[in-house]
């Protein structure tokens, strides 16, 4: 019995992968073949009607789109952070440099960048539909207003995700595993978010 003892004391740790994060992978997994679905459209329907692509994409404000894509580039940096503090156990800020930030600051920061992409997007609709893109104008106008809105529903959703987890950080008494890796899944999702946009905006603002 003790030698059965002492071979389970000595046998290796094996460290698993967390299920959530497991999942979280997958899941995302499926969500870029939906994305790809989404690209595929857009390109199909684009390769039908280049004038009217021509004629409606010089109505995009590129420069003010530039800038909201690099504010949510940021702000996929500031999630990272927000991991970093995570990892090492600090939910909340030792101090005010932004070195002794904690997961709830590096977060908080990264939702306002989140809000503020969503607005500039609702901004950016509201002057289209003034000059007469709308959703069911013709065909760019539904590939542009189903690949980008889509998209800003999942930026809005990792804006809740984000709120969530700075909620529990303040909820439990202890800042443990289960929070850490609750963060750490958050910012697989918004880096997620983040690379798909740069996608779209080459697509959309770029190659119009």
């Amino acid at each position: 019995m003790s030698s059965i003892n002492l071979t389970q004391q000595n046998a290796p740790i094996i460290n698993r992968p967390s299920q959530t994060a497991v999942g979280t992978i997958v899941w995302l997994g499926s969500e870029v073949m939906f994305f790809a679905g989404l690209f595929a459209v857009y390109f199909s329907l684009r390769s039908h009607a280049p004038g009217l692509w021509g004629q409606e994409t010089s109505h995009l404000n590129v420069t003010f789109a530039l800038v909201n894509t690099l504010i949510l580039v940021a702000s996929s940096f500031t999630a990272q952070f927000g991991v970093f503090a995570a990892e090492r156990m600090q939910p909340r800020a030792t101090g005010w440099s932004p070195v002794k930030w904690g997961v709830v600051e590096w977060f908080f920061l990264s939702y306002l960048m989140g809000a503020m992409f969503v607005s500039g997007q609702v901004w950016e609709y509201s002057n289209l539909i003034a000059e007469g893109i709308r959703l069911d104008s013709n065909s760019y106008g539904s590939a542009f207003y189903i690949t980008t809105g889509f998209h800003a529903l999942h930026v809005t959703g990792g804006l809740v995700a984000f709120l969530l987890v700075i909620g529990r950080t303040f909820a439990v008494k202890k800042y443990g595993h289960k929070e850490a890796v609750s963060a750490i899944v958050v910012s697989y999702y918004w880096h997620f978010v983040d690379v798909v946009w740069i996608g779209l905006f080459l697509i959309i603002y770029v190659l119009k």
